[in-house]
């Protein structure tokens, strides 16, 4: 559901400035209203009510904000406005992604949380192998690259235990460590406040855990919440799964719409692949909706029943430059 959010400001070129932005690159997540003056400013909130507004001090200065439900006052830098002590504010003049950043993450503070399964969601693809060093992580970044490629909103979500996201992508924003920390809270609108794009690729992604016990203390119903808030509002959630197996591994390989499994030559992940083909119940569970990804040319003998993707080596030093050159329509829908 959007969030219904009030733009109040006298500021003419200001308030259409951000009204379009708004609606143009953030229509999924904001239906906007604008208005310009008090007393048209009284008008509305004596019709409807809203999730958040961003409210001119002038403006809101004599006015019942009791339908807004997070009003935001437009910070210029000056004295602050002695509006209400409940209402916070916010910078006016700033970068209006940040703007959008910082108003989902507190908006989440005050939303109800979101209903997991309830809500509609796109599909969840996880990436996975028992062996460690067969180019899951390519794998994965060249499937949501190319589902991206295909104007798809893809998000990669990295679940290692030691994370490569410095490698791909920059890592300016907020650590996803934050919303750990909020799982209490609306998550989706947290994941949704530290969102980045990878200006190349076009894949989302979040940045690195702060530290390695942030992945790792992490409990079941913990990863099935981050999960179902992430995959929320997007075409493709695709998570990369360490090279492990727990109750969280197998939580994940149930609960995903298709997985990836990923091998090459070696005689470590072939032996390891026919381990967890042959000596492991969740493989039968799961045999109709994976996929196994044969990596650096490697040509793999697949069973009757069986779905495979043929990826060719890339000779290329530069890990970025691999994914990218595997994200030319490998992967066949």
């Amino acid at each position: 559901m959007k969030i219904q959010l009030l733009i109040a400001s006298d500021d003419d070129d200001y308030r259409e400035q951000l009204s379009q932005v708004l609606t143009e690159r953030y229509s999924d997540t904001f239906e906007v209203s604008v208005c310009s003056s008090a007393p048209r400013l009284a008008e509305q909130l004596s019709r409807r009510v809203f999730d958040a507004a961003l409210l001119e001090p002038e403006l809101a200065e004599h006015v019942q904000l009791s339908q807004v439900r997070m009003p935001l006052l437009l910070w210029n830098g000056s004295a602050g406005y002695a509006v209400s002590e409940h209402v916070r504010q916010i910078r006016k003049y700033q970068r209006i992604s940040s703007m959008v950043s910082q108003l989902l993450e507190q908006y989440a503070a005050v939303a109800e949380k979101s209903g997991d399964a309830e809500l509609e969601r796109g599909r969840i693809t996880v990436v996975w192998s028992p062996s460690g060093g067969c180019g899951k992580t390519t794998a994965a970044l060249a499937y949501a690259a190319q589902r991206a490629g295909e104007g798809k909103k893809s998000l990669y979500l990295d679940l290692e235990a030691f994370s490569s996201g410095p490698v791909y992508f920059s890592q300016n924003g907020k650590s996803i460590s934050s919303v750990f920390e909020k799982l209490d809270e609306n998550v989706e609108l947290l994941l949704q406040s530290i969102r980045q794009k990878d200006a190349v690729s076009g894949i989302f992604y979040f940045s690195q855990p702060e530290n390695y016990d942030d992945i790792s203390i992490l409990t079941q119903e913990d990863v099935r919440l981050l999960v179902n808030a992430s995959v929320q509002g997007i075409d493709e959630l695709v998570i990369d799964l360490s090279s492990t197996f727990d109750d969280k591994i197998q939580m994940l390989l149930e609960l995903a719409d298709r997985i990836l499994l990923v091998t090459d030559s070696s005689r470590a992940s072939q032996q390891k692949l026919e381990q967890f083909r042959t000596q492991h119940s969740i493989y039968e569970k799961v045999r109709e909706k994976t996929i196994q990804v044969a990596n650096k040319g490697f040509r793999i003998h697949s069973e009757e029943g069986e779905h495979a993707v043929l990826l060719p080596l890339v000779k290329s030093s530069d890990p970025v430059t691999v994914y990218q050159t595997l994200s030319a329509g490998f992967f066949k829908e």
